[in-house]
């Protein structure tokens, strides 16, 4: 039977993703109600400025006082798309503290603080859910949390940020600098005015830290996530990555180790194969492989952004979540049973590629090896081209420890025939 009564739903922020939740809501009204067995309502919309004019948004449920709206007795769910640690972080622990359960998109705070958040769900019966934290509108949150949940997941590697891959995949197809693609990007409204926390990989991390918790079982806070920028690409890097068969993409990657006694999380750019999937990924796209050990290798790929893309994972949230509240139960939460470690960078075992200027004489091909040697890096392949005195050397590595690479780079470049270190690009998804 369907019940009459609405479950009533708060929301908080209504920019650009809110807008598009609440549009949503009013124009689907049916379809929801259907699909979850009972009326939604939205009942309150806590914003910055009331004075904004908000179409399709009654002007009596805007609110400033985000606080007394979370604090209604009234209210089943709140969705929260305002993004940021605080006041998100006190929104949410008072919401649950007042009986609702919650649907948010914010990555940072669920990689900075999940732990805590899904513990205050927990004691009060209520639900966590977060599908548009990572990857917009594509379902991946809720397939390693829930479909996978049988099987054991050994690596996710994924693009999962749209603006480095927009820039990344103009610079490949055009030739152009980083500058010129990121000036693009911005023109097209894919980069923000300050692109810091997208090109600084920033935005990445926060989703690798997510990411590998839920893939692995286990508790991966931001902190543990390494991470490297893309602003150093240049299009010789792209120059080299072709010459390889490969292009060059700032990837999230999470593995379990061999012995299954540990994980990593990081976030780097890498020159990937041409013939990888994630290779074929293009402009502002989103795109996650995951493998596991009886599924065998996956890939989810779609949208990773944009207000209506990032509602419409925001709705699938609230349809689960609502469904949940009227079964008088609550989904899947934390799962952090395994404890794995999460292992330092310099312990992660990968291929690189290395550009060094030296000197174009005798010998220095002899004592570029000698010092690989060393530092127990087999090389895999050395390309050198040079005239007038002056030489250029790429050495693409078998598999190293990141910590073995970092020594013979340092040693490297103690050598007087070196005249400088071009660039260093790990070389994964082979």
């Amino acid at each position: 039977m369907m019940r009459t009564r609405p479950l009533k739903v708060a929301l908080l922020g209504c920019g650009v993703v809110g807008s598009e939740v609440a549009r949503i809501m009013t124009t689907h009204a049916d379809d929801l109600t259907a699909r979850i067995g009972a009326p939604v309502e939205l009942a309150g919309v806590a914003v910055r400025r009331p004075s904004k004019v908000r179409e399709g948004i009654d002007p009596a449920l805007v609110t400033t006082d985000a606080t007394a709206l979370v604090k209604r007795g009234d209210i089943d769910v709140v969705i929260e798309v305002i993004g940021g640690i605080e006041p998100a972080r006190s929104l949410i622990t008072t919401a649950f503290e007042h009986g609702a359960s919650v649907v948010s998109a914010n990555k940072a705070l669920l990689a900075q603080d999940g732990e805590d958040l899904h513990a205050t769900a927990l004691d009060h019966d209520a639900d966590l859910y977060y599908e548009a934290a990572v990857a917009g509108a594509i379902p991946l949150i809720r397939p390693l949390r829930e479909s996978l949940a049988g099987d054991k997941v050994n690596r996710v590697l994924g693009i999962v940020n749209g603006t480095t891959n927009f820039i990344l995949d103009k610079m490949d197809s055009t030739g152009a600098g980083y500058q010129e693609a990121l000036d693009e990007a911005t023109a097209l409204g894919y980069a923000e005015a300050d692109p810091t926390a997208d090109v600084e990989g920033f935005d990445a991390a926060a989703k690798a830290a997510i990411l590998a918790g839920i893939a692995f079982h286990t508790r991966v806070r931001l902190d543990d996530v390494y991470r490297e920028g893309m602003t150093e690409v240049t299009a010789a890097d792209f120059a080299s990555a072709k010459e390889m068969g490969c292009t060059i993409k700032l990837l999230a990657i999470c593995e379990r180790a061999a012995d299954g006694g540990s994980v990593t999380a990081r976030v780097h750019p890498a020159m990937i194969p041409l013939d990888h999937p994630l290779a074929s990924v293009r402009g502002a796209y989103n795109a996650v492989f995951v493998e596991s050990e009886a599924a065998g290798q996956l890939m989810f790929y779609g949208p990773g952004a944009g207000g209506a893309p990032t509602a419409s994972a925001v709705l699938g949230d609230l349809v689960a979540v609502c469904r949940n509240r009227l079964n008088g139960a609550t989904g899947p939460g934390d799962s952090a049973y395994t404890k794995l470690p999460v292992s330092p960078m310099g312990e992660v075992v990968t291929r690189y590629h290395i550009s060094l200027d030296v000197a174009d004489k005798p010998g220095v091909l002899a004592q570029v090896a000698t010092v690989f040697a060393e530092h127990g890096v087999s090389i895999d392949t050395v390309r050198q081209s040079g005239k007038d005195g002056e030489a250029s050397l790429v050495v693409v590595t078998h598999r190293a420890a990141d910590a073995a690479l970092t020594g013979t780079v340092d040693a490297l470049r103690q050598l007087d025939t070196v005249r400088g270190v071009a660039s260093i690009m790990r070389v994964e998804g082979e």
